[in-house]
């Protein structure tokens, strides 16, 4: 197969259809990878057979990546190989009823407490004061930060969508020292010769963190949007407004926030309550 010739006319597709640069790269890569694997059976996608193709899905075990597989393929027959029907009997995995983990606001506080590298509690503000995506973060400008209105543009976010986060009032000293420190020109977070920092050494910074500030938890970077969205429930933020500020489509997503709340749960009265024992 001309597996290089797939994947380039995929690419064109999903671009015609004005999807994320970051969308394109994740989809592109699984049918990369997904080509590669049948290239000694078949010389084309569609000699590729149904079966083959859930047996292929069925080699990874997560639900998410699963979902993640079926997207990228699924597309792929519709647009580039022009086959629809390839996966007319190929559904989507029931989802998983896991809950994220989230931490509480003290051990946030913890993780800001041990913090004495100004760069790192740049990222961890950001972060956590806004609900920000860790591909968010480091793709955004000082030009994004409006402090006449107060609000923080995030251009591009996930599905190519454009919205507004608030500027935290105690963020602009924060960013004031930042910028002095470090004059970055363009990105508010550049690696050397500014270029963008990695979503890998974000990553690192959370963990580090996590690990100084003695949290006996898996912490890692969107786990900080887990907790600030978590945090705003707890705190009678609404939940439209949440939904409007995760840029999330559908306020099912962002409901998630009200059952992962352990003040909302702890706070329920208990029918044993009206028991004398």
């Amino acid at each position: 197969m001309n597996i290089g010739r797939y994947t380039e006319l995929y690419s064109e597709d999903l671009k015609l259809k004005n999807y994320s640069q970051n969308t394109i790269d994740n989809y592109v890569c699984q049918v990369r990878c997904f080509l590669e694997h049948f290239n000694k059976v078949a010389t084309k996608p569609s000699e590729i057979s149904e079966r083959q193709i859930k047996e292929w899905l069925l080699k990874v075990d997560s639900i998410n990546g699963r979902k993640h597989r079926i997207s990228a393929i699924k597309l792929f027959y519709k647009l580039t190989g022009k086959q629809p029907l390839k996966f007319k009997n190929i559904e989507y995995p029931r989802s998983e009823k896991k809950l994220p983990q989230v931490l509480s606001v003290d051990e946030v506080q913890r993780m800001f407490n041990v913090c004495e590298n100004l760069k790192h509690k740049t990222i961890l503000s950001l972060l956590y004061s806004c609900g920000l995506r860790v591909s968010e973060l480091i793709n955004l400008r000082w030009s994004n930060i409006d402090r006449s209105r107060m609000i923080i543009n995030i251009i591009g976010g996930k599905g190519n969508k454009d919205r507004q986060v608030m500027l935290a009032e105690n963020l602009i000293p924060l960013l004031e020292n930042y910028y002095r420190q470090y004059k970055t020109k363009n990105y508010i977070f550049a690696g050397q010769f500014e270029e963008q920092y990695s979503s890998r050494s974000v990553g690192e910074v959370i963990k580090q963190l996590a690990k100084k500030a003695r949290i006996n938890k898996r912490v890692w970077t969107h786990q900080m949007r887990h907790n600030c969205f978590t945090h705003m429930v707890e705190s009678g933020v609404d939940i439209n407004l949440i939904q409007r500020l995760a840029g999330h489509q559908n306020v099912k997503t962002t409901l998630i926030y009200t059952h992962i709340s352990h003040n909302i749960v702890s706070k329920i009265n208990s029918p044993i309550n009206n028991i004398k024992l």
